[in-house]
């Protein structure tokens, strides 16, 4: 079941990742359009996870905790790179 967990979670961190790519190429999009494709990039990354976890729940716990750890990682690395 961790196994499971940290596959899902290293996946969505990728998947995090291409968002990133996407909304970097969109640049002087304004908010709305950046709001939509947050939401289709997280369900993208629920679905991926519920289908290698199963469970609903879970699911939604690695999913918040694989967004949490890359919203820290650009904060971290923009304040790096500044």
């Amino acid at each position: 079941m961790l196994l499971k967990n940290y596959v899902a979670a290293l996946i969505q961190i990728m998947i995090w990742g291409g968002f990133h790519l996407a909304q970097w190429l969109s640049g002087k999009d304004r908010f709305l359009p950046k709001v939509l494709l947050f939401l289709v990039f997280f369900y993208l990354a629920y679905l991926v996870a519920k289908k290698i976890i199963g469970s609903n729940r879970v699911t939604l716990l690695t999913t918040l905790m694989s967004l949490c750890t890359y919203a820290s990682l650009q904060w971290m690395l923009h304040l790096l790179f500044r």
